[in-house]
């Protein structure tokens, strides 16, 4: 099965070069998570670390619940990055704190509201005052083509939403949430949400989980 097959690190690395993930990866990086050198950034789900490859200079933090993924990350990209096998959960959290930026690429359509809920706290935690969650999931909208669809479905994630479903979740735990549509970061036909959760700065209340 794909899935299986995907699983492998340098399958998975080499599919997404074939459907234009490259392209897209850049477009994702300059337009929505805009690093800056030194920034500290915590990928929860960082699958092999392909991301790097468009991040400049930073204090990377990756985490991945596949050995084969974490194992190509450091292969690939040495001492770019620390790399951990390991779900990033409450407990872990307090031993990293203050970060610029939290990345969830790809994961949330593969969580239950519950798991995604449990993400968007620990990530809003990891965070310093100021610091963004940047999330990036396939998205069913209302016209998009039977083809994007068809894709969709067959997704490995299991819990590919509608917009509001993944704004309602954001918003249960930010109360900074924008999200942004787009239909053109593969070569086949694929609608993407990229949400950016913002934390808030000392002075601004936070919402209650």
């Amino acid at each position: 099965m794909l899935r299986d097959i995907l699983a492998q690190a340098r399958v998975y690395s080499l599919f997404a070069r074939i459907i234009g993930a490259t392209r897209g990866r850049q477009t994702y990086v300059q337009g929505y998570i805009r690093p800056k050198t030194g920034d500290r950034i915590l990928d929860i789900g960082c699958g092999p670390a392909d991301i790097l490859e468009a991040l400049p200079e930073v204090e990377y933090h990756g985490f991945d619940l596949s050995p084969d993924y974490i194992a190509s990350a450091r292969k690939r990209f040495g001492t770019r990055g620390q790399f951990h096998v390991e779900a990033v959960i409450a407990d872990l959290i307090k031993k990293y704190e203050g970060f610029d930026l939290v990345l969830a690429t790809g994961v949330l359509h593969h969580l239950t509201d519950a798991e995604a809920t449990d993400l968007f706290q620990v990530a809003r935690t990891a965070l310093k005052p100021g610091g963004r969650l940047v999330t990036l999931d396939g998205c069913f909208v209302d016209g998009q083509s039977a083809i994007a669809r068809h894709f969709l479905r067959r997704d490995r994630g299991h819990f590919v939403r509608h917009q509001p479903e993944y704004l309602r979740l954001a918003s249960q735990v930010f109360s900074k949430v924008e999200s942004h549509l787009t239909h053109n970061l593969l070569r086949i036909p694929y609608t993407h949400i990229i949400m950016q959760c913002g934390k808030e700065t000392e002075t601004t209340n936070p919402v209650q989980p």
